[in-house]
């Protein structure tokens, strides 16, 4: 959307589900990278997935680069590590924090294989 003297106009419409699901996907939750350079979006329901799309800079629109099983079920909430090099998602439903390495070239994610085990997490948040 962007916003001329008090109206909104609609800019770009794009998908957080590849072209081929036809389930519900549910989304919860979207991040801008530290960076500013990509667009992070979890997605529930049959999906449970990232969605991440990279930020053209000249103009804001945005473009899939890739979607991110989460690795259980219901990603609520998910937030960048202070260093921006890690994505921590909370999977609601299978009880435990995911933590996912962040390309910051490409912004793809890769399974770390590591775990915080925690009872329906639904809020990752950073205590300076």
């Amino acid at each position: 959307m962007s916003c001329n003297e008090g109206h909104l106009q609609q800019i770009q419409d794009i998908s957080s589900v590849p072209d081929s699901f036809h389930g519900f996907a549910g989304s919860a939750d979207i991040h801008v990278s530290p960076d500013g350079k990509f667009v992070y979006g979890s997605n529930r329901g049959e999906s449970n997935t990232i969605v991440i799309y990279a930020v053209n800079p000249a103009t804001g629109m945005l473009t899939v680069k890739g979607f991110e099983p989460v690795l259980g079920k219901a990603p609520r909430n998910f937030n960048f590590d202070p260093s921006g090099n890690f994505l921590l998602v909370a999977n609601q439903d299978t009880d435990e924090v995911v933590i996912f390495k962040r390309n910051k070239q490409t912004g793809l994610l890769k399974d770390t294989g590591e775990r915080i085990k925690a009872g329906n997490p639904v809020c990752v948040k950073w205590i300076n």
